[in-house]
């Protein structure tokens, strides 16, 4: 049977932890009489800073049940560098790790399904929503929005997707070799290139506590969804300055020869220099983004 890792980030859960331990022991141990997780199985929580007694919970809940263990970080870093530090952590030990949220949203039910594709050779399996019913118009209308516009840009990211997955120890080792600090790991693993597959399920209310990425989280966690992965905004700098660029230098013409023919006012040559001239800069910028989009690459030193 494989080891399996449940890796759940924390911060100021002690609302809700009790109720997580209490189910995801159970589930524990109903994948262990369907021989879908070892013994050496275990529920990995990442304290991710926390000012409540999140730490102190776990801390009990470990010394009463051998399958809880937990990581305390010095600070807060954000969800996603709690994430890697438990999955870095679980990878020394588990032949698989599964990252889940401590508010019970996530459809602890499907662990199996996950378990079993694992088994048929999966190295990744992502948790994808069947539908977006529990959440707001606002927040639903801007999470497709936003998948959209990853996809434009080029972003390679599984819809509907955010962090509910299984990742085998090959693809931890793999994902262990990405050194870059800003976190995007929904956009990183699909990078990985092993065997994957799709579970779906549906996304439950929080069961208690309140949310932890309020809108200025969020919007920060999508500007590095598109800043960590794509240059293409670079690259539509230096086409439209291009195109600015072309229409300046043809208004500029068309202007000077209708000035000439006296057929235009004596001002429009002068407007469409200033044209010809913001393009140019434009045109400018545009280039050194291209320039800086390579070495930004570079920096990050991705595994070829």
């Amino acid at each position: 049977m494989p080891i399996v890792y449940l890796v759940i980030p924390c911060y100021n859960e002690e609302k809700v932890l009790p109720e997580t331990v209490k189910r995801l022991s159970a589930k524990l141990s109903a994948m262990a009489r369907a021989g879908l997780a070892g013994k050496g199985s275990r529920m990995l929580f990442v304290d991710d800073g926390s000012r409540d007694r999140t730490w102190e919970l776990i801390s009990r809940f470990s010394e009463e049940d051998a399958r809880v263990c937990g990581i305390r970080l010095a600070h807060n870093r954000g969800h996603q560098n709690a994430l890697l530090a438990g999955l870095m952590t679980a990878r020394r030990y588990a032949d698989c790790a599964v990252s889940l949220d401590a508010d019970l949203q996530d459809d602890v039910e499907v662990l199996d399904e996950f378990v079993r594709k694992f088994l048929e050779g999966c190295d990744v399996v992502y948790g994808v929503r069947r539908k977006r019913a529990t959440d707001t118009f606002f927040k639903r209308a801007t999470a497709q929005a936003y998948y959209r516009l990853l996809a434009a840009l080029g972003v390679d990211v599984v819809y509907n997707h955010a962090d509910y997955r299984l990742m085998s120890r090959r693809a931890l080792d793999a994902l262990g070799e990405y050194r870059e600090v800003n976190l995007f790991l929904r956009g990183l693993v699909p990078l990985i290139g092993y065997r994957s597959a799709c579970v779906y399920y549906d996304r439950h209310e929080r069961f208690a506590g309140e949310s932890k990425y309020p809108l200025k989280k969020m919007l920060a966690l999508a500007v590095d969804g598109v800043t960590s992965f794509s240059t293409r905004p670079l690259e539509l700098i230096f086409r439209l300055g291009a195109l600015v660029s072309l229409a300046g230098l043809v208004g500029t013409i068309w202007s000077l020869v209708s000035h000439l023919r006296g057929a235009a006012a004596a001002w429009a040559p002068a407007v469409w220099s200033l044209w010809l001239l913001g393009g140019l800069l434009m045109l400018c910028l545009g280039v050194t983004g291209v320039y800086l989009g390579k070495i930004y690459a570079e920096t990050k030193a991705r595994p070829r």
